[in-house]
Order: structure tokens, then sequence, then C-alpha cells
């Protein structure tokens, strides 16, 4: 698996990914703008509730009474101001959330173009439930964060700030008293902050192994349950289930201490203030409505100090999920256009190796060592040899999906590293033995290398692939669908829509990994006359166990853990007596 750099507890988010998060405000920032003036006032309008209730409960509690017309002012005002706080809210909750959604959006897109340029090598170590679980669960904690963040940030500023000042004219000491119990609770919250982000970032690693239990048990159901293997899959997802449990039950404890933490700490200040209020009240320091005031901006500040607190987890939450992104997004393609990269244009097809040496990493060993080959415009070459030798490898190299670690790999005399991958890759058709087909249609599917092919373009490519009479036989013929993977097919009908596929690419040099081998002697025979038409006039790579399918190649190459063992004809290489002459006996 690859192995996702880790920040250490107490390194912080470095800046750079701080500028490249802000960044995303960019395209948003008048949203932004407008949702935390928004927020902050509809923190005033909270702000302003108290002072109203004082003027009231003061004037009750006068001589002279409340008059109605103060009243039916009083209420007028506190109509508006429920506007107010409705419109406010309204705005912050659709259009802030709408804007943190796009954020998201725009990561994910960022996050899916990046991973589709990456190699191979990179896609043989990443898990693919943690690539799944860094592009979903991951942004959404991001996208939480972006809109949350810094409207929590605002109302709280403004409220606990606001609150401040107001209490402060009404009894200065009382407010100091309770302003300066504040920051015990803020000590509460950073040092379970701490323990929140560690059990958050084990939980994503962990439900990112849960995706990758499921991508690859639901991948493989029908091997499953042809080999009873139902039980002992249960078992690894319950050991994973477990330990993702475990980490919640971690970030769970460190919750339950701030938010009870809190409540305790709102109900003693509450007692207190009113302890302490009613010992001035009796030395005529403060009147009631006062104290009542005092009390409900204990209860406002209660909101806020929540927010304070939802902001540490969102911000924990949404640090790690933004760590794992930008460690992913951080990944350079091994494989890339170089600066001075060219199309490729005309392609005769010559294919040529020289001294190539590949391995996957510098702490295994060669696959390949010393590849020198040629192969004409045209040619049909077979590679062939014991398994584990490279010969899927060795065409590996040609389209670039692996990077040659000595030597060079030419077309047309062309380094393949100063050609742009895209234009490379549009001339070479590849057929592997397990075709990918996507779930859609066969149209769809066919026309995947091509999308601006006509109706009659994909019908052509059908044709001469032995696929259009079957296809036509479906209920809803080209528009039919195929399931994912195309399930709905059987293995020559997928083999051949794969085929139709190349032929619409019209590719000037075709690989064919193995593409018959997985199939029954009459699905075979079909699609081996369609491989043959497609080959026709296109520089071919064969491999093959089947000898008896290449007897026709123009050359056969004999790989062994040594490189090229042998090179010739089948007629001229059975003469010999060498390692294709005992693979061909072993087959007899």
């Amino acid at each position: 698996m690859l192995r996702w750099r880790k920040l250490r507890p107490q390194e912080v988010l470095p800046m750079k990914w701080l500028q490249a998060f802000l960044a995303y405000y960019k395209p948003y920032r008048l949203m932004l703008a407008a949702d935390l003036f928004f927020a902050a006032l509809a923190s005033l309008v909270v702000l302003a509730y108290p002072i109203l209730i004082n003027r009231i409960t003061s004037e009750a509690i006068s001589e002279q009474g409340i008059a109605v017309e103060m009243m039916a002012r009083i209420i007028g005002v506190f109509v508006l101001l429920m506007i107010v706080e409705y419109a406010s809210g309204f705005y912050t909750d659709y259009f802030g959330h709408a804007m943190g959604a796009r954020m998201e959006a725009d990561m994910r897109e960022d996050l899916f173009v990046h991973v589709q340029k990456q190699s191979f090598a990179f896609h043989d170590n990443a898990g693919t439930g943690q690539l799944m679980s860094r592009m979903t669960n991951d942004l959404f904690d991001i996208s939480e964060l972006a809109h949350h963040g810094p409207e929590d940030v605002v109302v709280s500023l403004v409220r606990i700030i606001g609150a401040f000042l107001i209490l402060s004219r009404i009894n200065g000491p009382l407010a100091w008293m309770i302003f300066g119990i504040l920051p015990v609770l803020f000590l509460l919250v950073y040092l379970y902050s701490g323990k929140l982000k560690k059990a958050l970032k084990t939980s994503k690693e962990r439900i990112g192994d849960i995706n990758a239990q499921l991508e690859d048990t639901l991948a493989g159901i029908r091997t499953v349950q042809a080999f009873n293997g139902e039980e002992a899959e249960t078992e690894k997802f319950r050991r994973r289930n477990r330990r993702f449990f475990d980490s919640r039950k971690e970030g769970y404890w460190a919750e339950a201490v701030m938010f009870n933490g809190l409540n305790s700490f709102v109900s003693l200040l509450t007692i207190l203030v009113v302890v302490v209020g009613a010992y001035l009240i009796g030395r005529r320091e403060l009147q009631l409505p006062d104290l009542i005031t005092f009390l409900l901006y204990i209860g406002a500040l209660m909101a806020p100090i929540r927010m304070l607190v939802n902001f540490t987890q969102n911000l924990q939450n949404g640090i790690a999920g933004f760590e794992r992104f930008r460690e992913l997004m951080e990944i350079q393609p091994d494989i890339g256009d170089a600066d001075h990269a060219a199309d490729l244009h005309h392609v005769r097809g010559e294919v040529a190796f020289d001294r190539v040496g590949f391995r996957y990493s510098q702490e295994e060993g060669e696959v390949l060592s010393g590849i020198d080959f040629i192969a004409r415009p045209g040619e049909f070459i077979a590679l062939v040899g014991p398994s584990g030798v490279g010969k899927t490898t060795f065409c590996s190299l040609i389209p670039r999906f692996y990077e040659c670690t000595e030597g060079t790999v030419r077309i047309d005399g062309r380094d393949v590293r100063d050609i742009t991958l895209k234009s490379l890759r549009s001339h070479i058709g590849i057929v592997q033995q397990e075709s990918y087909l996507f779930a859609g249609t066969i149209a769809e599917n066919i026309r995947y290398g091509r999308p601006d092919a006509t109706h009659e373009e994909i019908r052509e490519a059908a044709v001469k692939a032995n696929a259009d009479v079957f296809i036509r036989e479906l209920p809803q013929g080209y528009g039919s669908m195929i399931g994912q993977r195309g399930v709905k097919l059987s293995g020559g009908q997928r083999q051949r829509i794969s085929i139709a596929r190349t032929f619409l690419k019209n590719p000037s040099i075709l690989i064919l990994d193995e593409a018959t081998s997985a199939l029954d002697y009459r699905s075979e025979r079909a699609v081996q006359e369609s491989l043959e038409r497609l080959a026709r006039s296109r520089t071919t790579f064969v491999i093959a166990h089947r000898l008896s399918t290449i007897r026709s190649a123009d050359r056969i190459l004999v790989l062994s853990e040594r490189g090229i063992e042998e090179e010739g004809t089948h007629e001229e290489l059975a003469s010999r007596d060498g390692l294709y002459a005992r693979l061909a006996g072993m087959q007899v």
C-alpha cells in the first residue's frame, strides 16, 4: 500500500496548505462576504433582544407601569428584528452551505483530475478505498469547515464582544467576573481538541480501510460466493469495522468531555450570577431588570460558546481532511509531459527498445534488463515466456504506463518521453484479458475512445469486431445497459465490445494482452477472428500463453528472467532445443 505522509502531533498545518485552502474561497469571495455580513447582522439582532426585554421589565415594574403605546412600539421592533433575523439566518444557512458545497465540488474535481494523471505505479500501491474516502468523507468535512468556520468565528466574536460591552455598561464588576471565567472554558476546549483531532484523523484512515474492503469484496462477489468465502470476508470486515469503532469511541469521549463540561460551566455561571446579582440588588447596586438582562445574555452566550466548541470540532475534522487532501495532491505524477514534448503525427508504427531495463522500485530486482529490439511497421510480434518474466510490463512501456528505468523506447525514431502522453496513447490500442467496460450502454462503451463518433461508425466498428449480430439481438440493441464492468454480457461479448472500441479508435500500434485466454473455445474463435482483422496493417504486439494462437506471427520473442532468450518465427524456434520448444512441448 502507498504510505501516506503523517504529521506529527505537534506539527501545525503547513502555511502553504493554509494558503491552498484559502485559495478555494477566491471564486466565492462575494458569497463569503455576504455570508459573514448576514451572520454578523443576525448576531446583532440577538444582542438586541435582552435590551428590549430590559426596557419592558423596567417599565412594567415602575410606578407608572408600561403604556399601551410603548408596548405596541416594542412589539413592532420585536417583529422587525425577528424578520431581519429570519432573513439573515436563511441566507447564511442556504447560500453559506451552497458556498461550502461548491468549494467541496471544486476540490473533488481537482483531486479526481490529479488522481487520473498518476501512473500505474501509483495505482499499484494506492488503495482504492483510501482514495474513495479522500474524495468523499474527507472533502465533506472540509466543506463543513469552509462554510461554518468563518461564520462561527464571526458570530462568536460579535456576540461575545457585544455582550461584554453591553453588560459592562450595566454593571462593570459583574461583567468582568463573567468574562474572566470564560478563559477556563477555552482552556478546556484547547486541552481536548488535540485528542479529538487525533481520533478524527485515525477514524478517517480506518473508514478508508473499510471502503477498500467493501470495494474489494463487492468487486469479487462472484469469487467470494463461488468459494464460500462469505465468513472469511465477514471476519475481515468485522476486524476493520471494530478498529473504526474504537477510533470513533475515542473521539466521542473527547466530545463528551467538552460538551458536558460546557453545560456544567454554563450552569455554574448562571448560579454564580444569580447569587452575586441578588447580593448586589440587596445593596441597591443592581436593578432586577438588569439581573434578568445578565441572565438572558448568559443564555445568549451559550450559542457562541457552543459555536466555538463546534468550530473546534469542525476545524479538527477539516484540518484532518485537508491534510489528507493535500498529501495526495502533493504526490506529483512520476510520468508526464516534458517541457519540450510534442505531438506525434503520421505514425508508421516502428517500435524500438534500446537497452531497456525496468524495475518497480529501488528495493526490488529488475523485471526487464538489456532489452534491444526493433519492431518494423506493420509487423506482428508475439511475446511468450513463463509467468512473471515481464511480458505485460514490456508492452506497458510503449504507452508509458510505466517509465523505463534504463534505456529508451522509441516510436518512429522518437523517444516516447519526447511525445505528449495524449498524442502517444491516441496512436496505441490495447485489448486486455479482462477488458474493463463501464456502466452504461453498449454504444457509450464502444464510443469511449472517440466521443464524437457517429452511430454508423460505432456499428461499423462492431461489425468488424463480430459484435453487431449479438448486439442487435438485445432488446435495446446498442442502447442496452450492460451493468457495472459489463456483468450482463458474457466474456466473449465483453471482449468483442472492447475490440470494437479499439477498431473505432483505429490505432497504428496494437497491444493484445492474452485477449482470448479466459474464453471458451467457441468464444475464442469469434474473438480471434476479430483480433486478426484488427491487427491487419498495424504494428501488433501479442502476449499469449497458448502458442497455437501466435503461429502466424512474423516474429516471436521468448522472454526469460535474463531478457530476450530467443527470437524467430514459430518454425525456427520449434526446431531449436530451447525455451520455446519446451513451452510448445508442454502444450502438446
